[in-house]
């Protein structure tokens, strides 16, 4: 048996372990968790011991960065304990509806002109880099079903949603790349990419799951299940909502984030489930974000770093330090929110495994020669920047929050959760 592959197994238990048993300290760190892993995937890359060799147009890396963000955006939908209306779902609406197109085009614009990218890669880029991830931000996530902070809420709630409805742009870029002509195309990217994948997603979403609670409702009442098994009923479906929505061309990850908000409303009458589900997605999504950032950790090499540094760094400086910032400070105008609350809204706009996935799919979609290589190292160098920046600075800014800043519970909160408060 080859002996890097024993290394590798050796190397794969090694940080397991630490991740596992070294929780605790790492989590009283004043660091992330993602940074602390995407360091040991440095060490074990080419410029430490040189167990990780994996390349950015991998299909591999393709396929795990997008398992890791259906996990955890199921998760996110897992965690939404709103009642379903507009009232109450404000500041998800105005994120969503407001800041993610205002990234995008504030992206495209700085990088078209600043940096000379062409349109078409512009607006891939920003694509690629406004959506927030829901996978490293636990820091400033809803902690657990019952926190009706509208903080955490909104910047889950964006987490879950805005990984999905990036995709319409990702494809806008791609068209714009091969074909300078819109009017080539833009019908047929508004009503298939966009209308169609859109409502399709949605439609599946509530489908799938509806389908599948009342499954398991049926035949639970016959013969129950075992309890480490049913858990699993939360892995197919995620696996079920986002195959069948895809083979429907439509958007897989607003499909899955629609099942976990259907199932945990489903669920109501037996909370536990919807928490053993929970605890088991949250496993799962843990476990999935070490193996991230070691790949991310694996993949950063000095030279290009070096070369596109400049404008990795003030793509980064910009989208950090002033698109995300002032596109929440108007976007959550007239919200009502105190201003301390809408800043943290601004500054909690993690990049991380959702650009990773939208990259690669990219890549996998033919991008590639220069253009490629630019975009790859662009978004790696913001990620990185913002794992680094974000990682420093959640825990101290969510502890000051929490003491001076928490919101109340909202006027409208969902009554299956205060149902299973009693």
């Amino acid at each position: 048996m080859p002996l890097t592959y024993i290394f590798s197994l050796l190397a794969i238990g090694l940080v397991l372990l630490v991740a596992t048993l070294g929780s605790g300290w790492i989590a009283r760190l004043p660091l992330s968790s993602a940074l602390v892993y995407l360091i040991v995937g440095v060490l074990l890359g080419p410029y430490g011991i040189g167990l990780v060799q994996m390349r950015p147009e991998a299909l591999m890396v393709q396929r795990l960065m997008e398992f890791v963000v259906i996990v955890s955006v199921f998760g996110c939908g897992l965690k939404m304990n709103r009642a379903l209306k507009p009232s109450a779902w404000q500041s998800p609406i105005r994120l969503l509806g407001l800041l993610m197109p205002f990234s995008i085009v504030a992206i495209a614009l700085s990088t078209h002109w600043l940096l000379g990218l062409n349109w078409g890669a512009a607006i891939l880029l920003g694509a690629i880099l406004a959506p927030t991830d829901p996978v490293l931000a636990s820091e400033v996530q809803l902690a657990h079903v019952e926190d009706a902070d509208e903080l955490r809420f909104g910047l889950t709630s964006e987490g879950g949603l805005n990984d999905s409805l990036a995709f319409p742009f990702v494809y806008f870029g791609l068209f714009a790349l091969k074909d300078s002509q819109w009017e080539n195309w833009f019908v047929t990217w508004a009503l298939v990419d966009f209308i169609w994948a859109i409502a399709a997603g949605i439609v599946m979403g509530i489908g799938v799951a509806k389908a599948v609670v009342w499954l398991d409702h049926r035949i639970q009442r016959r013969q129950p299940a075992d309890d480490l098994m049913e858990d699993i009923v939360a892995l197919s479906t995620i696996l079920l909502t986002y195959s069948l929505t895809e083979l429907v061309n439509g958007y897989g990850f607003l499909a899955v984030f629609i099942a976990g908000v259907v199932v945990q409303r489903n669920y109501y009458c037996d909370p536990n489930k919807r928490l053993a589900q929970l605890k088991f997605t949250e496993q799962m999504e843990k476990l999935l974000e070490v193996a991230a950032m070691i790949i991310l950790g694996s993949l950063l090499l000095v030279d290009p770093i070096l070369r596109y540094a400049p404008e990795g760094l003030l793509t980064a400086a910009l989208l950090i330090l002033l698109i995300r910032p002032l596109g929440a400070l108007l976007s959550l105008c007239g919200s009502g929110m105190p201003l301390p609350t809408r800043g943290l809204f601004g500054w909690f706009g993690i990049r991380g495994v959702g650009s990773l996935y939208y990259l690669t799919y990219a890549l996998g979609k033919g991008l590639s020669g220069d253009t490629a290589e630019r975009l790859s190292w662009i978004t790696y160098i913001v990620v990185v920047t913002s794992i680094i920046v974000h990682g420093v600075s959640a825990s101290p800014l969510m502890e000051w929050y929490e003491h001076d800043f928490k919101s109340d519970p909202p006027l409208e909160t969902d009554p299956i959760a205060r149902l299973e408060d009693r």
